[in-house]
């Protein structure tokens, strides 16, 4: 089959990838210059199984509305005249109760660790390079209540399979010591062995260029105009070229016998105009890269801090900090209040934990802090669509919130399969499959 792929972030080129594997003939059109230079640019880097709770549990909406005037709140709910972000708004509250919590995460973690052993596979194959470090995750807690709460997520995550554990502040310490510094005001914590991190886009960039090696066409520089959309089918998409993709050129129809659209928040908005709904709203996550003075004080192990909800994974002679979640619409500008308020609560935390470790100086002082914003595609549910949509000819790999890289791998083999006339080897709710419980009629009822 001849597929073309709207979108190269890791989701798009983990699915272009496994359909060149497949024998599939395959063509990826992106607005940027290169793969990866949006939402999978500059994440948290972590390949978290462990640690992949949906955002909507019952405690969600107490406190939603008291973090709605907190500039550096980790979950900001700014209202906006959008009917989207409403409609987004109350399909999530319909998700803050026990047993939709329960269901979302069995079918999270069930993508997690498919994805996790996918991508194993893939930089068995490749030899890809990307900062990996085999180290675990980490997660610290600051107050007796979030740790003792911590014990039931535990519980819930090795029901499902994930060894995830519990750890007293002195275990913590003995497996990343680079927080002895903040130590006394760490009341303890859990660790999952088996989870990883590493850069995202090197990774994202890195197999992209195997996909051309392997004969992937690569459109980058071009915008999506439009789905053309014949009886009940696409027949094809136009595509014009914009100022990364060279001048002097008209827009030009592209045929395929399948269109995936993985475009991640942008997917929702595009997939409109033919009729598909998906409620994938954005949700606005800031990072920090900063450069380390000193290596030998900077956590090897990827680590989040529960009292920020912000994660901290070391990139060779670098740390990046990413956290907090913005639902404002498709807003990516850093010079707002609110914006740099956020990124210097991401520079003030680091030298609470850290003090000293690494260069976190504004530019106005002279730093390069390498302060970065992004798009993360959520559902209310936190699952992402994966799989066949109403229209003929028309797949979807979209909606994975903060998940995106540890569930890229993963996403891209199972809808690779789908095209290919395959079920994937997992309990998941595909998009479009009959008697599923995930089918994109039941899901976005």
């Amino acid at each position: 089959m001849k597929t073309i792929i709207l979108g190269a972030g890791i989701i798009g080129i983990s699915t272009a990838w496994h359909l060149l594997e497949r024998g599939h003939e395959v063509t990826i059109v992106d607005r940027q210059a290169d793969a990866a230079m949006e939402t999978s640019f500059a994440n948290a880097a972590q390949i978290s199984v462990s640690y992949c709770e949906p955002w909507a549990n019952r405690e969600a909406p107490l406190k939603a509305l008291k973090w709605m005037f907190d500039k550096e709140a980790p979950l900001l709910f700014r209202p906006q005249l959008d009917w989207q972000q409403w409609r987004w708004g109350l399909q999530f509250l319909a998700q803050c109760n026990d047993a939709a919590f329960e269901r979302n995460v069995q079918q999270i973690v069930a993508l997690g660790a498919y994805s996790h052993a996918a991508l194993k596979d893939l930089v068995s194959a490749t030899g890809i390079e990307y900062n990996r470090l085999e180290r675990g995750i980490a997660h610290f807690y600051t107050d007796q209540k979030s740790f003792d709460a911590a014990g039931h997520a535990v519980e819930l995550m090795r029901r499902h399979g994930v060894q995830r554990r519990l750890v007293s502040r002195e275990e913590l310490l003995a497996i990343e010591p680079a927080f002895k510094a903040y130590g006394d005001r760490i009341t303890g914590g859990t660790y999952t062995s088996t989870d990883e991190s590493g850069d995202a886009r090197v990774f994202t960039q890195e197999l992209a260029r195997r996909c051309a090696a392997r004969g992937a066409r690569f459109l980058y520089g071009h915008d999506v105009l439009r789905l053309n959309k014949i009886g009940d089918a696409i027949d094809s998409v136009a595509v014009m070229p914009n100022r990364a993709g060279g001048t002097g050129q008209k827009d030009f129809i592209l045929k395929a016998d399948a269109f995936v659209a993985a475009c991640g928040s942008y997917t929702a908005p595009l997939l409109r105009t033919v009729g598909v709904d998906l409620p994938i709203y954005p949700g606005k996550g800031y990072s920090a890269t900063f450069p380390l003075l000193r290596p030998e004080g900077a956590p090897m192990v990827s680590t989040i801090d529960d009292g920020k909800k912000i994660a901290m994974s070391r990139l060779g002679n670098h740390l990046r900090v990413a956290g907090t979640i913005e639902l404002a619409g498709f807003d990516l500008s850093l010079d707002s209040p609110v914006a740099r308020a956020r990124c210097h609560m991401l520079s003030r935390r680091i030298e609470e934990i850290l003090p000293g470790v690494c260069d976190t100086r504004t530019p106005e002082q002279g730093g390069d802090p390498q302060y970065w914003t992004g798009l993360r595609p959520a559902t209310p549910t936190n699952i992402p669509f994966i799989g066949r949509t109403r229209v003929g000819k028309l797949w979807v790999n979209a909606g994975h919130g903060t998940l995106g890289w540890t569930h890229g791998a993963g996403s891209g083999k199972a809808l690779a399969e789908l095209i290919s006339g395959r079920t994937p080897a997992m309990e998941f709710g595909f998009c479009g499959m009959p008697g599923r419980p995930g089918t994109l009629a039941a899901r976005t009822a």
